[in-house]
């Protein structure tokens, strides 16, 4: 996976394909007040619309969700403005500014979604990129395989890149300011998003400081299981080209509590690292014949060094409410 220069943080040609998106993801997370977000917002010209999603993980278990979406027909890579979700490209593969003043539902995480409350809440923070934006272009060949039903399920091109955050956010009247160590990563995606196409994925942002970060996923297709991403480490990056996981269930059997995730690069290193999931959300609890992502706030480790990311599982589930594909 190449690093990828500044035109791919703009929007890319919008091609025929109805389920058209461009995508921009973005994570935090601030050990020191256990406070931070993940969110996503899409543009699909094809369809109408814009949509944000945005939790901010909050102490005591607690998270507060946004979702919003607004026509929008034409593809635009400045007005990334949604219920009162706003980014901000301020410097090309290096700052985004992002801001939100909403009102929140708040609930325990994982729980069930209708039982909690309505809260406002702001956020008001900046990315600034640690490394290169590091993925694929989407401009090469359309390969075969797995990688070939891949970029018409999840998107022809990809970036990820770490960074450091600095702002914070308040709920209901209170106050989280991240004033060190709280870091994250970001996406970008455009291509085809089809929601319900993946059998499975595990993907991973891990962040150990400020010169260890590893990013990809492990995606499984018709065609077979897809393995991309990469390791940022000593200055330089690799490509990883195997992710083996190894999960410890909770007992409802889709919930991840601990990944062991052994991920091999293109040079044949191998990383060992394990991810203790602190708290997941995003399952709807007694969800059935339906696709649910698991977004899984973890501590992550590596070779004696200590960070945090996310472990985030994606389950098809069958009639009974149990993942399609037996997770490993």
């Amino acid at each position: 996976m190449p690093v990828l220069d500044e035109r791919h943080d703009f929007a890319h040609p919008v091609e025929g394909d109805e389920a058209w998106c461009e995508s921009y993801y973005f994570n935090a997370y601030h050990p020191a007040t256990d406070t931070g977000f993940y969110t996503r917002i899409g543009v699909r010209p094809n369809e109408g619309t814009i949509d944000v999603g945005l939790t901010l993980w909050l102490p005591g278990n607690e998270v507060a969700s946004v979702r919003a979406v607004r026509e929008q027909r034409e593809m635009t890579d400045d007005n990334l403005e949604v219920g009162g979700v706003r980014y901000e490209r301020r410097v090309p593969m290096k700052e985004w500014h992002l801001t939100a003043e909403a009102d929140a539902w708040i609930t325990k995480a994982g729980a069930d979604q209708k039982q909690g409350r309505l809260a406002p809440i702001k956020v008001d923070a900046t990315f600034a990129a640690l490394i290169p934006a590091i993925g694929a272009d989407g401009q090469r060949k359309e390969g075969e395989g797995a990688s070939a039903a891949t970029r018409q399920i999840v998107g022809k091109g990809h970036l990820e890149q770490a960074g450091r955050w600095t702002g914070g956010i308040e709920v209901d009247g209170a106050r989280y300011d991240w004033t060190d160590d709280c870091r994250g990563n970001r996406d970008k995606s455009w291509g085809p998003r089809r929601w319900g196409g993946p059998k499975m994925w595990r993907w991973f942002s891990v962040n150990l400081g400020d010169d260890v970060h590893f990013g990809g996923i492990r995606i499984g297709t018709e065609a077979g299981d897809l393995h991309r991403g990469w390791v940022w480490r000593d200055g330089s990056h690799a490509s990883i080209r195997d992710w083996t996981v190894r999960t410890e269930m909770a007992d409802d059997g889709v919930t991840h509590e601990v990944s062991h995730v052994d991920a091999t690069d293109s040079t044949g290193r191998v990383h060992q690292l394990r991810a203790d999931v602190l708290r997941v959300h995003g399952i709807p609890p007694g969800a059935a014949s339906t696709t649910v992502v698991g977004e899984g706030l973890a501590k992550w480790s590596c070779d004696g060094l200590e960070g945090y990311g996310i472990s985030e599982y994606l389950h098809q589930l069958d009639d009974a409410g149990r993942p399609v594909v037996p997770v490993e």
